[in-house]
């Protein structure tokens, strides 16, 4: 094997085979230590840059424009006529004709007052309507916070052995939540929500809406005592074993009107033109149901109701948040976690919706609007509202324009508080139930699980994680699973990045991966690696490991063929966008080790972070500059030059001694 010395490595200057040699990696300039922090800072936290709209802007104009951005209305208000009013007032009432008993469901599934939810559906959406940057978000109560909600606070307060502290624990955990999402907002932290895949958000929500029609089996089969549990084992053993229980007048009632929903749901599929039979299916289950149940005076006959409901705008509630041991901190946790998902669901439909209509929605922004109605809403008897999918489609296929659609909501629940409430008193929950059912069963969704299992493995694998875990153990437990696959998942591309052989395309100078480009070939005498990650402190024992790996095959296979020994390991640092310190280390002792066992390290394509850090560790000066080229092009060309340099001259030194 020939051993190749830094001083023997200056080649001449020129070109060789078409193939120029003087160009060298340049150092980045040096720039001061606060500029390069305040670059970093931000690309982390402001990557949109917000504040290019306040440039060459000063006085009362930078006003005007940071009211524009932190209230979005009065982007549109100005410009507001009564067109756009005609279209916000249709999808306003629509969306408010299946907000009414939605909201009213998804409070019984919180183990709430009804009342509530229509409380819920008032204050929120109008804040909303004045700091929220979507058009077509419709602003309410959704089914797996409410859920979320019922699991963890019942755990430590059951609403039924102390419901005035547990509602009070509910407005708690929704000041919480508001908080958290602003603060995500203001401190640009977005990014967080992020952590929540795809894949773990189709599993953990096809999980909830699998044991929120669970838990529907109680209202469906007319049962007085059920499980708080929400597993499927725990469901199936609390149904099983009331069978002497089950009143068929509500079963009966339950089937039709679960019949008519999904009904109603297949024709809206047959074209935007029939949204509103889907839309206007809810309200007309209570109405007929509530007749029903009138008429025929089943309230008596195992069928039950949902009773009185007061008159009045919400209360404050203020006084009722809980800010002290010992049920504080359950609160904050609830909160936290309902947060997220709440957050996670609503910029989803949001930004969805906005790619239909082709506009652009600030998700830091959108935050803040989340996080101030739901602070707003905790202080009015409110609990966590989001932008639901459901409501958000029927806003958008009503042809809502702006966000006032969801002051039109809120208006038709006021004037549903102030004079309706009496009509909900013979409602059956049979129906509600349905209306629960029906409204998520679309979460379960099948098909995008089934193109995970194409697509990615460990994604389905992710997936299911949430999934079992949350019919199987609990919402907390699913969410858990799901949350550390999916860390353990960025632990892994990190701590494991992928390392590759590259080859040479014939007749040219691109060098791709060998285990993918059938044509690639390698080097004689050079091997090719290519990092596909940056080198961290987490990763550079395993690289070290890897590399070795990779030179030990490489001499195996070429002693095996009897070819050329390897003379020159060539890394590919394209992908390496930075490199710390305990990075550089492992590559002085890697020049180190391959110095020792006569082989050259060369380096190819370095960027300027690693380039600033490599030279402050005296790396550069280890490897030798002459060593790191701009392209593995020229690096292999390099390679192949001394190759051919060397055996040129052992050859006519041979020549010499036979003619002595």
């Amino acid at each position: 094997m020939v051993t190749v010395e830094n001083s023997d490595a200056v080649f001449p200057a020129g070109t060789v085979e078409g193939v120029e040699f003087a160009r060298q990696v340049p150092l980045p300039p040096p720039r001061p230590f606060l500029d390069t922090l305040r670059a970093n800072l931000k690309e982390t936290l402001f990557p949109d840059d917000p504040f290019r709209q306040f440039k060459n802007e000063t006085g009362s104009r930078r006003f005007l424009v940071g009211l524009k951005f932190f209230f979005p209305v009065f982007q549109w208000a100005p410009s507001y006529n009564l067109s756009l009013l005609r279209s916000d007032v249709v999808a306003g009432i629509t969306i408010a004709s299946l907000a009414i008993p939605q909201g009213i469901s998804y409070a019984k599934l919180a183990n709430l007052p009804p009342i509530l939810g229509l409380y819920s559906s008032f204050v929120p959406p109008m804040v909303y309507a004045v700091m929220g940057s979507s058009k077509d978000l419709a602003v309410g109560t959704v089914a797996v916070p409410s859920l979320l909600i019922a699991s963890m606070l019942g755990k430590d307060v059951p609403p039924s052995q102390n419901p005035t502290l547990y509602v009070h624990l509910v407005f708690t955990a929704t000041f919480f939540a508001g908080v958290f999402q602003a603060s995500l907002g203001l401190l640009r932290l977005g990014f967080i929500v992020d952590f929540l895949s795809h894949a773990t958000i189709v599993g953990f929500m096809g999980g909830a809406a699998t044991v929120v029609c669970l838990q529907q089996l109680k209202g469906m089969l007319g049962l007085q005592h059920f499980t708080t549990a929400t597993d499927l084992v725990a469901v199936m053993e609390s149904v099983f074993t009331q069978t002497h229980q089950w009143r068929w007048e509500s079963v009966v009632l339950g089937s039709c009107f679960l019949f008519f929903l999904l009904l109603t749901r297949f024709l809206s599929k047959k074209g935007p033109k029939f949204f509103w039979i889907s839309a206007a299916a809810p309200l007309t289950s209570v109405i007929l149901g509530s007749l029903v149940v009138y008429l025929t005076h089943a309230e008596n006959h195992g069928v039950q109701v949902i009773g009185y409901l007061k008159k009045g705008l919400n209360p404050p509630s203020l006084t009722n948040l809980v800010l002290s041991a010992p049920h504080m901190m359950v609160a904050l946790k609830t909160g936290i976690i309902t947060g997220i998902i709440a957050l996670a669901e609503g910029i989803a439909v949001g930004r969805s919706f906005a790619m239909f209509k082709n506009y652009h929605i600030d998700g830091n922004k959108e935050m803040i609007a989340f996080g101030t109605m739901n602070i707003a809403g905790s202080l009015t008897s409110c609990y966590l509202t989001t932008g639901p999918f459901s409501r958000s489609a029927v806003n958008y296929n009503a042809g809502c324009k702006t966000a006032l659609s969801n002051v039109v909501m809120a208006v038709a629940v006021m004037v549903t508080l102030l004079f309706l409430t009496p009509l909900f008193h013979y409602t059956p929950l049979v129906v509600l139930s349905a209306i629960i059912i029906s409204a998520i069963v679309g979460l379960i969704d099948y098909e995008a699980a089934l193109h995970l299992w194409q697509v990615d493995k460990i994604d389905f694998c992710v997936c299911m994680g949430a999934y079992l875990g949350v019919v199987f153990g609990s919402i907390e437990i699913g969410l858990v699973i799901a949350v550390a696959v999916s860390m353990l998942r960025v632990l892994l591309f990190v701590a494991r990045p992928r390392t590759t052989v590259l080859g040479n395309i014939p007749n040219s100078s691109t060098y791709r991966r060998m285990d993918q480009y059938s044509a690639a070939q390698s080097v004689p005498g050079v091997l090719i690696i290519r990092i596909d990650a940056p080198i961290y402190f987490a990763n550079v024992s395993y690289l070290r490991e890897r590399i070795t790996r990779w030179i030990n095959e490489e001499e195996d296979m070429l002693k095996s063929k009897a070819e050329t020994s390897l003379h020159y390991v060539i890394l590919d640092m394209g992908a390496v966008g930075s490199i710390d310190s305990s990075g550089t280390g492992m590559l002085k002792e890697l020049k180190e080790s391959l110095g020792r066992r006569g082989l050259q390290l060369v380096l190819a394509n370095p960027g300027s972070e690693a380039m600033k850090k490599m030279d402050k560790s005296k790396v550069l000066e280890t490897i030798g500059q002459d060593w790191i080229f701009l392209t593995v092009g020229e690096a292999a060309a390099a390679c192949n030059f001394m190759l051919r340099t060397c055996k040129s001259g052992m050859v006519h030194e041979a020549e010499r001694e036979n003619i002595v």
